[in-house]
């Protein structure tokens, strides 16, 4: 496998998934701790009100990243730490923490990536309406504005929104996620409202003239057609309408996907003159998480369904499928580029067992070299990536499955909150030690 020298190689994490400190130095309620608290909500009522105690053993963390040998770090900032109401009072200890940790990642010589919003929305803006509510994408901007103030000589790479497919179908489409509502015009109306928020700190960001890199992460799955037939084929591209290109064409052509007539009918009443310039201002890059793909049959009358995985399955019974990372690479830079890419998160869930001090987890070490290959023949290619981070640096809270799936490289015993590193972290280890030596 060959990189250019240049190449970003990271790991990444979520606010609510690793922090804890859940009420701790002025933190405000999100809307994920009022869901995990919500009866039947999460597994086994698990709550992120601990997760890794990142908060207070962050030096710790970053001394971890260090001896992996990794270059970058992407983390998310918690909303509610800053604007604990959202909005209006500024939290100087919720600032601070990131301050901190963002000079220990400099002093460790890892350069930060810092995500603006992974899910965790202050849970007084939800009860205004959250991304129902217009208001909440420039109260956002504003939150935005403040990040970039305070950190933006120091953190020269910026994302804005993590995976808004997520955070508006899981959220708001069938309520699998925090808040838990469940429409699909509301699915449409949120994942409207938070395309106009990346697009207004976009534009913030801006016109502070900061030295740095902004862009998008967009949850990304290539789509199969299960037969040649035409019927497969239109299905397939119904399927990616809703999972890829809804977000991809509004970024990249300043219009939602033309050939969905009933989900356009949806949103045209949430659209006002002027936000598609903003949605679809030029970006810096595009962050891709990718993980698996999808294969599609046509089902009724203009309906598609998902088959069952074809292949081995990881622990969230996701299939393992690499070659999609290669096809979908391709497919972004041929019809949306050119325009720098990252995979800001790609990993694997798998049942891990601590024995005897160590973690065995050979699917996990196999799972990365195979798509790491992926990545280097796109490059090979002609794809612009410039990055990969590893999804995830530590065992974490993962949403809806509480501690129950395990994505770290970094292994976690949530009861005394040790770190053991897995043998795939070890892998990884190794594998920068080769490129460096390379």
């Amino acid at each position: 496998m060959k990189f250019p020298r240049d190449f970003r190689w990271g790991v990444a994490t979520a606010s609510y998934q690793i922090e804890g400190a859940a009420q701790e130095d002025g933190r405000g309620e999100s809307i994920w701790d009022r869901f995990s608290r919500t009866p039947g909500k999460v597994l086994h009522g698990h709550t992120g009100d601990v997760a890794c105690d990142h908060y207070h053993r962050y030096k710790e963390d970053v001394a971890l990243m260090a001896e992996l040998g990794v270059d970058s770090y992407r983390f998310s900032i918690a909303w509610p730490r800053i604007y604990p109401a959202g909005k209006g009072e500024l939290n100087p200890k919720g600032l601070d923490f990131y301050k901190r940790l963002v000079d220990e990642l400099l002093q460790r010589g890892i350069e930060p990536m810092a995500t603006l919003y992974h899910w965790d929305l202050p849970q007084v803006l939800e009860d205004k309406g959250g991304w129902l509510n217009r208001d909440t994408a420039y109260y956002f901007r504003d939150y935005a504005v403040t990040m970039f103030e305070e950190l933006g000589d120091t953190v020269k790479l910026w994302i804005t929104l993590n995976e808004p497919w997520c955070s508006a179908y899981l959220g708001y489409g069938n309520g699998v996620h925090a808040p838990g509502k469940s429409d699909l015009n509301w699915y449409l109306q949120a994942a409207h409202i938070l395309l106009l928020a990346h697009g207004l700190a976009l534009q913030a960001y801006r016109e502070l003239n900061l030295p740095g890199e902004i862009g998008i992460t967009l949850n990304l799955s290539p789509q199969y057609p299960a037969s040649p037939s035409r019927e497969d084929g239109e299905a397939c591209r119904r399927a990616d309408g809703f999972l890829n290109r809804w977000f991809l064409d509004p970024l990249f052509a300043g219009f939602y996907p033309q050939d969905m007539p009933e989900f356009l009918t949806a949103v045209a009443p949430h659209i006002q003159p002027g936000d598609f310039d903003l949605i679809s201002a030029p970006q810096d890059f595009l962050g891709i998480n990718y993980y698996s793909r999808g294969i599609i049959k046509a089902a009724g009358k203009d309906g598609y369904e998902a088959l069952p995985p074809a292949g081995p399955v990881t622990h969230m019974g996701w299939e393992v499928y690499p070659e999609g990372l290669y096809d979908l690479l391709l497919r972004v830079h041929r019809d949306y580029g050119p325009i720098p890419l990252y995979i800001t998160e790609n990993g694997a869930a798998y049942p891990d067992q601590l024995m005897e001090g160590r973690v065995a987890d050979p699917e996990r070490t196999a799972y990365l070299r195979e798509h790491f290959a992926q990545a280097a023949r796109a490059l090979e290619a002609g794809v612009p990536l410039k990055g990969y981070y590893v999804w995830s640096f530590l065992d974490n809270f993962e949403w809806a499955f509480g501690y129950e799936r395990r994505f770290g490289i970094v292994y976690v015993d949530f009861q005394t909150q040790a770190r053991i590193i897995k043998d795939s972290g070890r892998w990884y280890q190794s594998f920068l030690k080769d490129l460096a030596r390379g």
